[in-house]
């Protein structure tokens, strides 16, 4: 569904990413993996458009957006929960909602698919409330059903776990773990808890310094050329 070739970025004289070429699965959940610091959240922008690249190209289910903006990759079906979560702190849970349709019609952003409320609970017992009120797990569940709205085609998380409760990360790996079970949509984990990208990952691709110096499928992530990647 995705497939990254040579891609090079530059941030000032210093060349971030060099010649990054990956491939992202439909039905398959691919993830990311590498240190603080080596590219991964550069990828990740500009796989959406909100970086540009330097060289090289992004093709999304045949067609090469390369040069789209992130709301063209967002109508063609490319959802992105950010790092940090990024919701909307002075907006209801509803209104945050809402903001993840605005890619759709106006007649079919109006309500929210019950499906939405099935996956998180608890944002249904707070739609009123304004997202900065609520807690980091609960944003995080936000920021994902935010871009589930979408019906995205493929969907990236960047480091999802990050700074959530261990009860929190539970249900995360639960919803990722049933969206790569309906085969339908390609899943990029961009994750640093290793062992909660192992759990869902069906390949994987290492980062080190800009440049992929590993991937393939999950059964090699405990091979110490990765490990030796990921350990500080």
């Amino acid at each position: 569904m995705l497939v990254v070739q040579e891609l090079n970025q530059f941030y000032g004289g210093s060349h971030t990413l060099r010649s990054v070429s990956m491939t992202a699965e439909r039905g398959q959940c691919t993830a990311l993996l590498g240190r603080n610091g080596v590219g991964k959240t550069t990828l990740l922008k500009c796989l959406m458009g909100v970086l540009p690249v330097a060289s090289g190209s992004v093709h999304f289910e045949g067609q090469d957006i390369t040069r789209k903006s992130s709301y063209e990759r967002s109508r063609m079906g490319i959802a992105y929960v950010p790092q940090g979560r990024e919701i909307f702190a002075r907006l209801t849970v509803l209104e945050n909602l809402q903001m993840g349709m605005a890619n759709k019609p106006a007649r079919e952003a109006r309500s929210i698919r019950p499906d939405i409320y099935e996956l998180f609970p608890v944002l249904k017992d707070m739609l009123q409330r304004r997202g900065g009120d609520l807690s980091g797990g609960q944003q995080q569940q936000l920021a994902i059903a935010r871009a589930l709205v979408a019906d995205p085609r493929m969907i990236i998380f960047d480091e999802p776990t990050e700074g959530i409760q261990p009860s929190i990360i539970k249900d995360i790996e639960r919803v990722i773990a049933l969206l790569r079970s309906r085969g339908d949509i390609a899943i990029l984990l961009c994750e640093q808890y290793f062992d909660f990208a192992r759990a869902l990952a069906d390949r994987f691709v290492v980062l080190s310094r800009g440049e992929v110096v590993a991937s393939g499928s999950a059964d090699r992530m405990d091979g110490e050329d990765v490990r030796k990647h990921l350990a500080v």
